[in-house]
Parts: C-alpha cells; sequence; structure tokens
C-alpha cells in the first residue's frame, strides 16, 4: 500500500480523498488543508462521503511531509498562486514524493516548459529522488490521450478538434469565473485568462504534445477569441446574479498550424447560462461535456459527459482528473525519479477496482 496525501480539499482534494480511499493499492496517510476551520475534520466528511475515514485534516506541512509519504495528490489551486503551488510541489517532490497534481498549467508540456517551471522541480528530483506528473482534463486528457486514441481509428486525418463546452454556473469557483474568466463583468473589461498569449500558456502544451505523438511539425500556435453579453440578468445557484449586458459567453480556439492550416485544434465554448449565444455549439445534454472530433476519413466524433457529487458535470469533470492522476501512482512509484507528461505516463485501467468498494 502506498501511502498517500491529499493536500487540498476543494473541488479536485474532495475527489483526490474518494478516488484514494478506493485505489487498492493506496492508503491515505493525510490531508492537508489551509482553513482553520477544517482543521481536526475527518477526511470523508471534507470529502462528502458521508462516514469516517480515520484520518483528520491538519495543516503542519512539515510534519506530514517528513513522515515520508509515498505519493502527494496536490490539489489546492494553482491558477492565482502559480508561484505558491510551484513551491508547495517542489517541496513535496524533494521530500522524494511522487506529486501527481492539475494546478500547474506550463508543465503539462514539461520539456517545453519555462525554466522558471521546469528547473525547481528537476532541482527536487535531484535532491530527494520524487516525481511530478501534472495532468488534467482540460488541458489533460481530454486534449492528449483522448483524441490520440481516437485519431488512431482513422485511415486519414485532416483536423483534430478537442472541445469544452460548458454551462460555468454549475462551477464553485466564484473567482475564477468572474475574475480569471470575466463572467458578469462587463464587456471593457479584459479578463486574465483571456489575454492574448494566456490561452496558449494554458493549452499550448496539450498542442505540441499531440502534434509530438502525431509525428506533426507545427508551424505556429494561434488563438482566436470572441465575447458575448447576456442580453437579460441571469441568477445562478452558487455564484449568485449575473447583469444584462456583462460577458456571459466566450469561445476560443488554440489552434496548431499545420503546412499553414489549422490542424489541432482546441476549442473552449463557455456559458453562465445557457440563454447566450444559442447559435455556439452546445452539448448534447446538461450542463457540459468534452468532446473530440477527427475530420478524416471516417469521421469520428466522441463526447464524453461525466457526473459526480449528484449529477454535477464539472464535479464529474474534476473527478475524471483525479481519476487520471491517482491511477498513475503506482506506475510513477515504480518508474525512475523524473518530471513526466501524459505521452510517459500510460492511461492505465481500472484494475482491482471491478464491483469494489471500499
Amino acid at each position: 500500500m502506498i501511502r498517500t496525501v491529499v493536500w487540498g480539499t476543494g473541488n479536485v482534494g474532495r475527489a483526490a480523498i474518494r478516488a484514494v480511499d478506493a485505489h487498492p493499492g493506496l492508503e491515505l496517510a493525510a490531508v492537508l488543508v489551509s482553513d482553520p476551520a477544517k482543521v481536526g475534520r475527518d477526511a470523508g466528511r471534507l470529502a462528502g462521503l458521508g462516514r469516517d475515514l480515520g484520518v483528520p485534516a491538519g495543516d503542519d506541512v512539515d510534519a506530514v511531509l517528513d513522515g515520508r509519504p509515498g505519493a502527494v495528490v496536490y490539489a489546492a489551486s494553482g491558477d492565482t498562486r502559480p508561484d505558491g503551488a510551484l513551491a508547495d510541489v517542489a517541496r513535496a517532490v524533494a521530500a522524494g514524493a511522487v506529486v501527481v497534481t492539475p494546478a500547474l498549467y506550463p508543465l503539462y508540456d514539461q520539456r517545453n516548459a519555462p525554466p522558471e517551471f521546469r528547473d525547481p522541480v528537476l532541482a527536487a528530483v535531484a535532491e530527494g529522488g520524487g516525481s511530478l506528473f501534472v495532468s488534467g482534463v482540460d488541458p489533460g486528457w481530454g486534449n492528449d490521450v483522448l483524441p490520440l486514441l481516437v485519431s488512431g481509428l482513422a485511415a486519414t486525418v485532416d483536423v483534430i478538434r478537442c472541445q469544452e463546452i460548458f454551462d460555468y454556473s454549475t462551477y464553485e469557483q466564484e473567482e475564477s469565473v468572474r475574475e480569471l474568466v470575466g463572467m458578469g463583468r462587463p464587456m471593457e473589461y479584459e479578463p486574465p485568462m483571456l489575454w492574448p498569449s494566456v490561452p496558449t500558456m494554458v493549452w499550448g502544451g496539450q498542442i505540441r504534445l499531440m502534434a509530438r505523438a502525431l509525428g506533426a511539425e507545427l508551424d505556429e500556435i494561434r488563438e482566436t477569441l470572441e465575447r458575448r453579453p447576456l442580453e437579460s440578468t441571469v441568477k445562478t445557484r452558487t455564484m449568485g446574479v449575473f447583469e444584462a449586458g456583462t460577458q456571459g459567453a466566450v469561445r476560443f480556439e488554440v489552434q496548431g498550424i499545420v503546412g499553414g492550416e489549422p490542424r489541432i485544434v482546441i476549442e473552449h465554448v463557455t456559458r453562465i447560462h445557457p440563454s447566450c449565444a444559442p447559435d455556439w455549439p452546445v452539448p448534447p445534454d446538461g450542463a457540459g461535456a468534452h468532446r473530440v472530433i477527427v475530420e478524416g476519413s471516417p469521421r469520428i466524433e466522441v463526447t464524453v459527459a461525466a457526473t459526480d457529487e449528484g449529477e454535477n458535470r464539472s464535479a464529474g469533470g474534476n473527478a475524471t482528473a483525479v481519476g487520471r492522476l491517482v491511477g498513475a501512482v503506482e506506475w510513477l512509484v515504480e518508474a525512475e525519479p523524473g518530471l513526466y507528461d501524459a505521452l510517459d505516463v500510460p492511461l492505465r485501467p481500472a484494475v482491482g477496482k471491478l464491483g469494489r468498494r471500499p
């Protein structure tokens, strides 16, 4: 049994606790939190399991890492604190742990990551013998292993398009939705997530990973962007009111250009309410889905809609990202210490999990 720490108990951390508890090869050793109100609470209750796991949450990072855990699922946010997340991750790797996380976008494509992200991790690997694998859903399996798998079913491939189509009113991350993405902000507001080059910083690594796997040479990476205002005021369950005239929908593409044409495309269609931009692509049902379209012979379309925490699509997406990461821990423990990406780490079947309940 690999002693595993879950660091953070937000949207991703809750799913991580459940996934570690369900994994036949992992043992939940500790849970780290930053909110004093969560200290001492049982991990099972924080994860919404409805039962105790006998692991109280704590905030003493030194004590937990001094215990030399085999693995750390780093579930704290890196969206608004990338430097802090990088420091935390490097600290855990230097303690000898295998670390898996969705938090550090530049390290999804670790070979081309900026030195300020890559070098501290490589130094930590050399110091402590740990490893790091960064992945998620989008960016993550929705635009690396899934489209690559589907492309192998085609005789010819003209374009690979990966879509995330989501109603963001189901998210419980108000700061990110309003401030980073700009939902509910005036149309003259420039959301940081949509600044020129930022989408490429977040999703460009996925374009490069797919191109590398396909043996394609990229000319460049381009971005497109469209925004739409809300025509009427809407009220959401988790984040309150979004006023008419403010940003209600965003559509952007990160395009891998091969031979002068967009051949590898990651597209996001994001709304705060279904009434906004109804002419843009919509999920087949519910509040969100991930879709891969391979234009070629034959044309192939695969849509994945995951649900968790009471049929919530956003929580379902988080849970699939966690499944990819937690499922990689055993492979990483057996591999040499290092910095890995999605083309290195296999997507493993649910070995030992079929019909099993903890």
